[in-house]
């Protein structure tokens, strides 16, 4: 083997290295986000939790619109199959950085920084 690809090589082993541990570490989800627990939800992610399980009503017009999942972070469905709902923030003049989205096959995951990454929610 050439010295030169010597570098190269032990990049890509790194990123492989780095990309493994940071899927397979415990995550919890099958597609690799991170998870958390309800009871570890801030008190107004339950409330909404509670919200979407009856059916409403929310508070916030854009409650239940399609979430389009522009950033990628979440796996990929047709358009429609997320809907977004908004977790108050206290101290907020606006709606906030908060949500719960939805997947119409029953998945649940939570943004606290305005889609920048998501947890998925484990009941």
């Amino acid at each position: 083997m050439p010295l030169r690809s010597v570098p190269r090589l032990l990049l890509c082993l790194l990123v492989f290295v780095a990309g493994c541990s940071a899927t397979g570490s415990g995550t919890g989800h099958p597609d690799g986000t991170a998870t958390v627990r309800v009871s570890q939800l801030p008190a107004e992610a339950r409330q909404t939790l509670a919200l979407i399980d009856r059916g409403g009503p929310f508070p916030y017009a854009r409650d239940g619109v399609v979430f389009g999942d522009f950033e990628g972070l979440l796996p990929r469905h047709e358009r429609g199959y997320y809907h977004e709902y908004t977790v108050p923030t206290p101290g907020s003049r606006d709606r906030g950085a908060r949500r719960i989205v939805t997947g119409r096959g029953g998945e649940i995951y939570y943004t606290d920084d305005h889609y920048t990454s998501f947890r998925a929610v484990r009941r």
